[in-house]
């Protein structure tokens, strides 16, 4: 008796417990914009590619791995008999990581270019992994000059590694990355140029075999609209084949994880199953818009919108209108003593957009992203807002700066 007394307890429980789960999940998936530089925001048929389960060993998943290697190649825009993409477990820094232990011997050095964040890190990457290494700072707010790079190279041949960001997406800066690639080959031809596309490759053009690149690095969740859970090294393959040995870090191995992907088609560790699937999904998605021009097209004008809307707003840009880059803009703090960045971003988020904290720059900048699944609409809808929560904190309106 006991028994059924309890069943039929549970019974009226089960509804209501159903009733709030729901409420929660309703609650906690309604999806803000992201207008940062990553994670991005990504289409739901993305999404919902990482519905399946698939183990590391179906034949359905390593078919996967092997499509998506090849379509990497495709918007390279390089030949398979030259180059090779290796996929890498983790964030973009990972990858980053990955090509300096492999690709700089022990007994090599590293000229590292860093005029943002994103090139400390990695002189930071060089100095724990105890690789040497000289690095050149540039002021946070111009392009890395291929002129002092040159006068570098010729005092100093001795580099066996060059390293630049081409989008420093601390500030937007986009580097004249093809001119100092053949400043390198020019100077010191065996060495090997590295080039971080992190915030660029699939929206930023960039002809890697004119721009002699040897090694080139982005993430799924930046331009090419995936999830976070890999990134990937597109390698040329006679550089890489020379690698064999260099690097002291196993999962970091660039070249054995390359080795082990040619001869099994699997991953040396447990690969990223759901986020491949939705990268999948992604690429197909960015052939359907156009491709690379389309996509940067589109970024382009999400980029105009966002410019032309903060000028007439009052707000002024970090960088001078001599960058031309629209991947994410940075934009000083107002001199207004009501703005309050912490406050400007929390109602900005109630509102359900993110934007992303700029402190990665000595300067005070908060940073508006144009890329992933974002469009002229949202943009638009973005500035809407803003205008709204300056009023809210009752500051002054254009801003005076």
């Amino acid at each position: 008796m006991y028994r059924q007394i309890l069943i039929k307890s549970l019974n009226k429980i089960k509804p209501l417990c159903a009733v709030r789960s729901l409420a929660t999940t309703n609650a906690a998936s309604v999806d803000k914009k992201l207008f940062t530089p990553g994670p991005l925001g990504v289409s739901m048929t993305t999404k919902q590619a990482m519905l399946r389960d698939l183990g590391s060993r179906d034949t359905a998943f390593i078919d996967t791995v092997k499509k998506i290697r090849s379509k990497l190649l495709d918007v390279a825009g390089v030949p398979a008999q030259v180059f090779t993409s290796v996929p890498v477990q983790g964030s973009g820094t990972y990858a980053v990581e990955a090509v300096f232990h492999t690709a700089l011997p022990t007994t090599g050095k590293a000229l590292l270019l860093v005029n943002g964040a994103y090139g400390k890190r990695m002189k930071k990457i060089c100095e724990l992994a105890g690789l040497a290494h000289q690095t050149e700072i540039f002021s946070e707010n111009m392009k890395v000059a291929p002129s002092a790079v040159e006068e570098i190279l010729q005092n100093d041949p001795s580099f066996t590694l060059v390293a630049v960001v081409h989008c420093e997406t601390s500030s937007g800066i986009i580097n004249p990355v093809s001119e100092i690639g053949c400043i390198v080959k020019n100077h010191i031809p065996d060495a090997s140029y590295f080039v971080d596309a992190m915030s660029s490759f699939g929206a930023i053009p960039l002809d890697l075999q004119a721009s002699k690149v040897d090694y080139l690095v982005s993430s799924a969740n930046k331009c090419l609209e995936g999830v976070p859970g890999f990134s990937f090294v597109i390698a040329r393959l006679d550089h890489l084949l020379q690698c064999k040995g260099n690097s002291t870090s196993l999962s970091l191995d660039l070249y054995d994880q390359y080795d082990n992907l040619e001869k099994t088609h699997q991953f040396r560790f447990t690969p990223p199953t759901h986020s491949m699937l939705a990268f999948q999904q992604a690429l197909l998605e960015l052939e359907q818009e156009g491709g690379v021009l389309e996509r940067g097209k589109r970024y382009q004008k999400n980029c105009q919108i966002i410019r032309e809307g903060m000028k007439k707003f009052g707000f002024r840009e970090f960088l001078d209108s001599s960058h031309k880059g629209y991947i994410i803009t940075s934009f000083c703090f107002p001199k207004d003593p009501k703005f309050v960045f912490e406050e400007f971003y929390h109602r900005l988020n109630e509102k359900g957009l993110v934007i992303y904290p700029g402190k990665v720059l000595d300067s005070d900048c908060f940073r508006i992203g144009n890329i992933g699944h974002l469009f002229p609409d949202d943009m638009t809808h973005l500035l809407q807002c803003i205008k709204e929560v300056c009023q809210e904190m009752e500051m002054s309106f254009p801003i005076n700066n």
